[in-house]
Protein backbone atom coordinates (compact mmCIF):
# COMPACT_ATOMS: atom_id res chain seq x y z
CA UNK A 1 0.00 0.00 0.00
CA UNK A 2 1.48 3.30 -1.05
CA UNK A 3 1.13 6.57 0.83
CA UNK A 4 -0.43 9.73 -0.50
CA UNK A 5 1.27 12.99 0.43
CA UNK A 6 -1.01 13.60 3.42
CA UNK A 7 -0.73 9.99 4.61
CA UNK A 8 3.04 10.22 4.37
CA UNK A 9 2.97 13.42 6.43
CA UNK A 10 0.88 11.73 9.12
CA UNK A 11 3.11 8.65 9.12
CA UNK A 12 6.26 10.67 9.70
CA UNK A 13 4.93 13.59 11.69
CA UNK A 14 6.29 15.99 9.09
CA UNK A 15 4.53 18.69 7.11
CA UNK A 16 3.24 17.89 3.63
CA UNK A 17 5.44 20.60 2.13
CA UNK A 18 8.52 19.05 3.75
CA UNK A 19 7.81 15.73 2.08
CA UNK A 20 6.97 17.41 -1.21
CA UNK A 21 10.30 19.29 -1.12
CA UNK A 22 12.12 16.01 -0.43
CA UNK A 23 10.43 14.46 -3.46
CA UNK A 24 11.27 17.40 -5.71
CA UNK A 25 14.89 17.49 -4.52
CA UNK A 26 15.26 13.76 -5.20
CA UNK A 27 15.73 12.59 -1.61
CA UNK A 28 12.60 10.48 -1.91
CA UNK A 29 11.40 8.84 -5.09
CA UNK A 30 7.67 8.93 -5.73
CA UNK A 31 5.42 8.43 -8.71
CA UNK A 32 2.41 10.48 -9.68
CA UNK A 33 -0.83 8.53 -9.80
CA UNK A 34 -3.65 8.82 -12.31
CA UNK A 35 -5.23 11.61 -10.30
CA UNK A 36 -1.97 13.58 -10.26
CA UNK A 37 -1.26 12.92 -6.57
CA UNK A 38 1.99 11.42 -5.37
CA UNK A 39 2.21 7.71 -4.56
CA UNK A 40 5.04 7.16 -2.09
CA UNK A 41 6.38 3.76 -1.20
CA UNK A 42 6.50 3.41 2.62
CA UNK A 43 10.01 1.92 2.63
CA UNK A 44 11.26 4.81 0.49
CA UNK A 45 9.61 7.36 2.77
CA UNK A 46 10.91 5.82 5.99
CA UNK A 47 14.40 5.54 4.54
CA UNK A 48 14.59 9.34 4.84
CA UNK A 49 11.98 10.14 7.50
CA UNK A 50 11.53 7.65 10.37
CA UNK A 51 7.96 6.79 11.33
CA UNK A 52 6.44 8.58 14.30
CA UNK A 53 6.46 6.77 17.61
CA UNK A 54 2.69 6.52 17.81
CA UNK A 55 2.44 4.77 14.46
CA UNK A 56 5.39 2.50 15.26
CA UNK A 57 3.91 1.64 18.67
CA UNK A 58 0.52 0.92 17.10
CA UNK A 59 2.09 -1.41 14.53
CA UNK A 60 4.16 -3.08 17.27
CA UNK A 61 1.07 -3.47 19.46
CA UNK A 62 -0.90 -4.99 16.54
CA UNK A 63 1.87 -7.48 15.84
CA UNK A 64 2.04 -8.40 19.55
CA UNK A 65 -1.72 -8.92 19.69
CA UNK A 66 -1.65 -11.06 16.54
CA UNK A 67 1.27 -13.07 17.90
CA UNK A 68 -0.36 -13.54 21.30
CA UNK A 69 -3.69 -14.64 19.85
CA UNK A 70 -2.02 -17.82 18.65
CA UNK A 71 -0.57 -18.64 22.08
CA UNK A 72 -2.39 -20.33 24.94
CA UNK A 73 -3.45 -18.00 27.79
CA UNK A 74 -0.73 -19.23 30.16
CA UNK A 75 2.01 -18.42 27.64
CA UNK A 76 0.51 -14.96 27.09
CA UNK A 77 0.48 -14.36 30.83
CA UNK A 78 4.08 -15.51 31.16
CA UNK A 79 5.12 -13.26 28.30
CA UNK A 80 3.36 -10.33 29.91
CA UNK A 81 5.01 -11.08 33.27
CA UNK A 82 8.43 -11.14 31.60
CA UNK A 83 7.72 -7.83 29.86
CA UNK A 84 6.62 -6.25 33.14
CA UNK A 85 9.70 -7.59 34.96
CA UNK A 86 11.91 -6.02 32.30
CA UNK A 87 10.08 -2.70 32.65
CA UNK A 88 10.43 -2.91 36.43
CA UNK A 89 14.17 -3.56 36.16
CA UNK A 90 14.56 -0.56 33.87
CA UNK A 91 12.53 1.61 36.26
CA UNK A 92 14.65 0.50 39.25
CA UNK A 93 17.85 1.21 37.35
CA UNK A 94 16.58 4.65 36.46
CA UNK A 95 15.56 5.29 40.08
CA UNK A 96 19.05 4.29 41.27
CA UNK A 97 20.62 6.64 38.73
CA UNK A 98 18.37 9.49 39.82
CA UNK A 99 19.18 8.81 43.48
CA UNK A 100 22.92 8.93 42.74
CA UNK A 101 22.43 12.16 40.79
CA UNK A 102 20.48 13.65 43.72
CA UNK A 103 23.28 12.72 46.14
CA UNK A 104 25.88 14.29 43.86
CA UNK A 105 23.83 17.49 43.59
CA UNK A 106 23.43 17.62 47.39
CA UNK A 107 27.21 17.33 47.80
CA UNK A 108 27.72 20.09 45.25
CA UNK A 109 25.23 22.36 47.04
CA UNK A 110 26.96 21.77 50.40
CA UNK A 111 30.36 22.52 48.87
CA UNK A 112 29.06 25.73 47.30
CA UNK A 113 27.54 26.82 50.64
CA UNK A 114 30.91 26.33 52.36
CA UNK A 115 32.65 28.35 49.66
CA UNK A 116 30.08 31.12 49.95
CA UNK A 117 30.50 31.29 53.71
CA UNK A 118 34.29 31.53 53.43
CA UNK A 119 34.10 34.17 50.72
CA UNK A 120 31.72 36.25 52.84
CA UNK A 121 34.34 36.26 55.60
CA UNK A 122 37.04 37.41 53.19
CA UNK A 123 34.85 40.18 51.77
CA UNK A 124 33.99 41.38 55.27
CA UNK A 125 37.69 41.39 56.21
CA UNK A 126 38.59 43.39 53.10
CA UNK A 127 35.88 45.95 53.77
CA UNK A 128 36.92 46.35 57.39
CA UNK A 129 40.64 46.67 56.54
CA UNK A 130 42.07 49.64 58.49
CA UNK A 131 45.49 49.74 56.89
CA UNK A 132 46.98 53.20 56.28
CA UNK A 133 45.91 54.91 53.13
CA UNK A 134 48.31 54.88 50.27
CA UNK A 135 50.39 58.00 50.01
CA UNK A 136 51.60 59.45 46.82
CA UNK A 137 55.22 58.71 45.92
CA UNK A 138 55.69 62.31 44.90
CA UNK A 139 56.97 64.11 47.97
CA UNK A 140 55.71 67.54 46.88
CA UNK A 141 52.17 66.33 46.36
CA UNK A 142 50.28 65.51 49.53
CA UNK A 143 46.82 64.22 49.65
Amino acid sequence: MKYTLSEAAKATGKNKTTIQRAIKSGKISAAKGNSGSYEIDPSELHRVFPPTATQHDAQHEQSNVARQDNLPPTNRNLDRILELEKELAVARERANGLEAQKDQMTDTINDLRKRLDSSEGRVTALLADNSPKHRSWWPWKRT
